[in-house]
């Protein structure tokens, strides 16, 4: 991937898009393709087409997607299946027939067995049942990879796929039910001290243990594997620590300064027990982390409270 290539983001305005295109403006490149969903519906097999076909990017970043936490993983169920794998078939199969040099599919670490064992490694995958609230975007983005491994196999792409850790930073989803766990905590938190609410509920038994990544460690992540990796195998990129969503909590409430109490709700669902990945393989190509939980929590707050009057 030189300066002058075209770059095609799939997703451009998402967390994940967003962090991709600020650190390939970093790198130095600025021939890079972007469409809103309101100009290119990439469910649209014609019009995703249409755009290949007008634009012939030379590289591909595919990060878009339906997202979201546990409740709207598991009340649009369609939705999330639906319109991942169109999205997904359509940005692969066009770039296959336009001659993409290379394209990178964005997964996710739902993609592994509830119980697989930990920390998660790439060989657990489909070796047993998934988690259910969220199997149909796991499926999903299951489908990706092995579309991607197939294309390889069958016309020699140059097609890899990387399968993040739970996310949070700049862009994130702050919605009051479809967000992710720890977004959705900075802004319960945030207006509980706002309202002077004397607790906050937490959704679960607080017990969960779960791994984040600051997105811009992802974007970093991803920039490498484009440059200098070429192989078969997908790769998890996280940073091989977690701690219970209770410990979360607490560590937010302090950030925020939310004094009330915590109370934790075990009617509502935990989710998969534990979700730790194995990165000794992306560490083996040169990657690690650089944003620890606690300063990438404080920047993605300051964030949050700069786009206030839009979450």
């Amino acid at each position: 991937m030189q300066v002058g290539d075209k770059i095609y983001i799939a997703g451009h305005r998402g967390m994940v898009g967003s962090a991709m295109h600020r650190k390939l403006e970093k790198e130095g490149f600025h021939n890079i393709v972007v469409r809103t969903s309101a100009q290119l519906n990439l469910t649209n097999q014609a019009a995703v087409a249409d755009f290949f076909e007008q634009e012939k990017p030379d590289y591909v970043f595919l990060a878009a997607a339906k997202v979201g936490g546990i409740h709207a993983n598991n009340t649009y169920r369609a939705q999330f299946l639906y319109e991942n794998l169109m999205i997904q078939n359509n940005v692969i199969h066009q770039s296959y027939l336009s001659g993409v040099k290379k394209l990178l599919f964005f997964g996710s670490s739902c993609i592994y067995p509830k119980l697989a064992p930990q920390p998660l490694t790439e060989e657990s995958l489909l070796t047993g049942l998934l988690e259910p609230t969220n199997e149909p975007y796991a499926i999903a983005k299951i489908s990706g990879i092995k579309m991607c491994e197939a294309y390889r196999d069958q016309y020699a792409c140059n097609y890899v796929s990387v399968m993040p850790t739970n996310l949070y930073g700049y862009a994130d989803n702050y919605h009051p039910e479809h967000s992710h766990v720890l977004p959705a905590l900075i802004r319960k938190f945030h207006e509980a001290k706002v309202k002077g609410a004397q607790h906050v509920e937490i959704w679960g038994s607080g017990n969960p243990l779960r791994e984040f990544l600051f997105v811009d460690d992802l974007a970093d992540a991803a920039f490498l594997i484009m440059q200098n990796y070429h192989e078969k195998p997908f790769l998890n990129v996280g940073t091989g620590t977690d701690l219970s969503i209770r410990d979360l909590a607490i560590l937010i409430q302090n950030i925020i300064g939310f004094e009330g109490e915590l109370i934790f709700n075990p009617e509502k669902p935990d989710g998969t027990p534990r979700k730790l990945m194995d990165v000794s393989k992306i560490k083996s190509i040169g990657w690690e982390p650089k944003i620890d939980l606690e300063t990438g929590i404080i920047l993605a707050y300051q964030d949050f409270i700069k786009n206030l009057n839009t979450n």
